[in-house]
């Protein structure tokens, strides 16, 4: 990951802006730089991945001034650069967020639609003396905004760079791009344009293939690659596939609770059948209790299953950190979104099943894709998400409904379907799903809880009423989260659209917990 921040005006002094970017310096150890432009100022911390030489470094500037900072991934790049080289551009590096001014230059606004990627940027052109930002279609790569006192746009990777600086802040939205004071969808990669028929056959040897492409586009950097694996169907795909691709052992970590871990001996059977270098991390009640206001803080959210979830993730990849070379993790987020959860085997009809998938993947910037950016980020890694590949987003999603809605007796059975054969071994290709913060150890959850109650008393909806104005808390767990988030970020829940919940308007899913044990088909995902 790296760090980008902007400011569109000059009259904050550049000390407070840098000091709002520090921090963020974990994102982009590596070399930090900034960049007084005819209008603003841009900020960039750099991890590197691709071309990592100095020349790499951004902000990337062109002869006539503009100027661009870019935290992303640009898939095919070198092709783009040998069309580009035809047209004369010349590079002086190997880094792909060296073409984005050359890109701009050739099709302005047009160039985000073109770019597979998965991005956030800032760019000053100085013909125009604007700032242009965008983020790619699903959000993977984090941008917020905000104004600041004389109301000139801030930019920056996470919120935390801005608290001070700005009254409100708010997430980017996922794309769109910002250019003479409007924002402008350029994609919705959730909308369906066309509706796909084909038999069941066609759609598995479709999915089988674009996922495959999406894990290998993803094998390319300039630095050690390695794989979170629960044991889970998602995350044991990309790991069989990676595997398969590369044609050697690669190297897998799981988490567990050194109590209960629900997934490590599943993980620990994927791990022997693909031939891969494992690594295991366990934790413990006193590791989560203790990391609790560091994850919150470093998350920006109070959402009860993003921070559930992201005990266990945020401890693992700081165990990565510490303990190997690696600098990017695939990871198996978004499979849930397009193919269902435990709760969407509720769904009352396809046309119901559909409009949920598309407002979670609408969505996905708040909870599981904020997740697994930070809680790799903060750790001086970088996240890469082939189940967000977008032209296998946008296949499932036009997939027809009713293809995909669990009549099968077997959540996700498209996918299970489209990798049968020996890419896993059969009682992992047909697990049933256990959720993150579950699979790591039920114990986990029932920590955090046990925390939640040992710190408030009766009293507690009082104390939470003082967070109404947006998503009040509604158990004294939640609250917790809250006012730890509203320690770090206050007054600015609104970053966050409410919690992520089962979609309580369906018959079985009207529960107050957001954890699929609660739900009556949980069943044996847990064992």
């Amino acid at each position: 990951m790296c760090a980008i921040m902007g400011y569109t005006a000059k009259d904050i002094p550049r000390e407070a802006l840098l000091a709002g970017f520090q921090a963020t310096k974990s994102r982009g150890p590596d070399d930090s730089r900034s960049l007084e432009t005819g209008a603003g100022v841009l900020f960039f911390h750099r991890l590197a991945i691709m071309g990592p030489e100095p020349a790499g470094m951004q902000p990337f500037t062109a002869p006539d001034g503009s100027a661009v900072v870019c935290n992303g991934e640009l898939y095919g790049f070198r092709e783009s650069r040998r069309t580009l080289e035809a047209k004369g551009y010349r590079f002086a590096s190997g880094s792909d967020c060296e073409l984005l001014l050359p890109l701009w230059r050739e099709y302005g606004v047009e160039m985000f639609e073109m770019l597979d990627a998965e991005f956030a940027l800032i760019l000053y052109d100085a013909p125009s003396g604007g700032f242009i930002a965008a983020r790619d279609p699903i959000g993977i790569r984090p941008l917020y905004y905000g104004y600041s006192a004389s109301g000139h746009l801030l930019f920056a990777s996470e919120p935390k760079n801005l608290v001070g600086l700005t009254d409100k802040i708010m997430p980017f939205p996922p794309g769109h791009y910002y250019k003479d004071g409007k924002f402008v969808r350029y994609c919705d990669i959730a909308k369906v344009e066309e509706v796909c028929y084909d038999d069941v056959e066609t759609i598995c040897a479709n999915i089988h293939e674009k996922l495959i492409l999406g894990v290998e586009k993803r094998l390319d950097a300039d630095v050690p690659v390695g794989f979170l694996l629960s044991g889970g169907l998602d995350s044991s795909l990309v790991c069989a596939i990676a595997a398969r691709l590369l044609g050697k052992p690669i190297e897998t970590y799981a988490v567990g609770m050194s109590t209960d871990a629900i997934d490590l001996k599943y993980a620990r059977q994927v791990a022997d059948h693909i031939g891969s270098h494992h690594h295991e991390i366990y934790i413990t009640e006193q590791d989560v209790l203790e990391a609790l206001e560091e994850v919150v803080a470093a998350l920006g959210t109070y959402d009860i299953t993003t921070i559930r979830a992201s005990m266990g993730m945020y401890l693992i990849c700081k165990a990565i950190h510490e303990r190997s070379g690696i600098r990017v993790l695939l990871t198996g987020e978004i499979s849930d979104e397009l193919f269902g959860y435990k709760y969407t085997d509720f769904a009352p009809s396809p046309e119901a099943f559909q409009a949920e998938s598309e407002k979670r993947i609408r969505e996905l910037h708040m909870y599981d894709v904020l997740r697994a950016d930070r809680c790799i980020s903060v750790h001086s890694l970088e996240a890469r998400v082939p189940f967000g590949d977008l032209d296998f987003v946008r296949y499932v999603m036009g997939v027809d409904p009713a293809r995909k809605i669990n009549v099968y007796g077997k959540g996700k059975y498209l996918l299970r379907r489209a990798f049968a054969g020996d890419y896993l071994p059969e009682g992992i290709l047909q697990r049933e799903k256990a959720a993150f913060s579950d699979a790591v150890g039920h114990s986990l959850v029932d920590d955090l809880k046990s925390l939640a109650e040992r710190t408030y008393g009766e009293d507690w909806e009082d104390r939470a009423e003082a967070y109404a104005y947006h998503a009040k808390p509604f158990t004294k767990e939640s609250l917790l989260y809250r006012e730890i988030f509203e320690k770090h970020y206050p007054g600015q829940a609104e970053m966050i659209a409410d919690f992520w919940m089962p979609n309580r308007e369906w018959e079985g899913c009207d529960v107050n917990d957001p954890s699929a044990r609660v739900l009556s088909n949980y069943g044996a995902s847990g064992e």
